[in-house]
């Protein structure tokens, strides 16, 4: 039976290939390798009654018992199952939590009807641990330029449109920010552990040039970024995004008003979707009430009621425009300039989103020999 060793990790994650874990429900739940389709040999009920016959009795009795609970009927499903994915992606490789029987059972089975896939060695235990071998060596190699700059700069949608980048809220799902949660929630610590590892993967194998990341705090909603990286990003030289207080309430608005409005709408339906959506923000307003004080809270408090009755009513979305600006000027860009005092001796440029796009993009791409400045 043909099996996929350590020494082909590397390959096995950078080319993108098809993966199918076969651990059970909750397993899968917990972290996964990225993109990883999620077809199980058992239930996580089944999982449970082998594991207790395996601590009472031993391993024959709790590999008779698998094999008599994944009998028939239930047999042929998940088998079928497999065949189809199997046929789906004729390249495709698989794993269970340590390329046991579980994955030599079921590797088995897809012989049996002449497909034959690889298993991965070690199971997806061992693709764990060189995912997190792999975060680590890349972070000690990283050369990062943040991107900096206050609320509502647009440094997100730059990340974006900058080929070598990281972009650490995307990859966590949130908006970074007391108002940042997204529908869909955010991804367990493991399985963004596991996509930031891969990405920073992507990016090494390119080349050593720098790479833009945008600056966060310690958390990004109720995920920690590897504290390695942050201490790379502690060091790295700044790219400044400086624009118009006008221009910056417009980007909240779309993002955080419009965009969340329409994300929970698209999810939930009119009704429910937006009732959700308003919820969302009295609970973030909430979350910052100690720090704004009492008297601001509430008064912020009503002014997105109004904003929030206009939207409802007919749509309109210009109320908001109010609250937001103030919790800009008199929350967030105090907090901000602090923080940027203490590390004003790093910014290598500061403009518009335009200029720092321009900066960064040329300094990101600069030859691995050096024949462009680096920053």
């Amino acid at each position: 039976m043909r099996t996929i060793t350590a020494q082909a990790y590397d390959d096995l994650l950078l080319t993108r290939r098809p993966l199918l874990d076969l651990r059970a429900p909750v397993e899968f739940a917990r972290g996964a390798v990225p993109g990883a389709a999620s077809l199980p040999l058992m239930t996580d009920e089944e999982r449970a009654q082998v594991g207790a016959r395996y601590k009472a009795e031993g391993q024959d009795a709790a590999v008779a018992l698998g094999h008599a609970l994944v009998s028939g009927s239930v047999r042929r499903q998940r088998l079928e199952a497999w065949c189809a994915w199997a046929d789906a992606h004729p390249d495709g490789a698989m794993y269970c939590f340590r390329g046991g029987l579980r994955s030599q059972t079921a590797q088995a089975w897809l012989a049996e009807t002449g497909r034959e896939l690889p298993l991965v060695e070690g199971g997806y235990k061992a693709l764990r641990r060189h995912l997190i071998d792999r975060l680590e060596r890349c972070t000690r190699a990283l050369r990062p330029i943040v991107i900096g700059g206050r609320t509502g700069t647009a440094k997100t949608t730059l990340i974006e449109r900058v080929p070598r980048s990281v972009d650490l809220e995307g990859l966590a799902n949130h908006r970074g920010s007391a108002f940042g949660r997204r529908v869909g929630g955010q991804p367990t610590p493991v399985d963004f552990e596991n996509a930031l590892a891969l990405r920073l993967m992507r990016l090494a194998q390119q080349g050593d040039q720098p790479i833009a990341v945008e600056d966060e705090s310690r958390n990004v909603g109720r995920l920690s970024v590897p504290p390695s990286l942050l201490e790379r990003m502690g060091s790295a030289p700044i790219a400044l995004v400086e624009m118009p207080l006008a221009f910056r309430v417009d980007v909240t608005l779309n993002a955080y008003i419009i965009g969340a409005c329409d994300e929970h709408i698209a999810a939930y339906g009119v009704t429910d979707g937006f009732a959700r959506f308003a919820d969302q923000l009295r609970d973030s307003l909430t979350r910052i009430r100690k720090r704004l004080g009492g008297q601001r809270h509430d008064e912020v408090s009503k002014q997105l009621e109004v904003a929030l009755a206009q939207h409802r009513r007919d749509g309109d979305t210009d109320a908001h425009r109010i609250w937001i600006e103030r919790l800009l000027v008199e929350y967030y860009d105090p907090m901000y300039d602090y923080q940027l005092e203490k590390k004003l001796d790093r910014v290598a440029f500061r403009g518009t989103l335009e200029a720092v796009h321009d900066w960064v993009t040329e300094h990101t791409q600069a030859s691995v020999n050096g024949d462009r400045e680096r920053p």
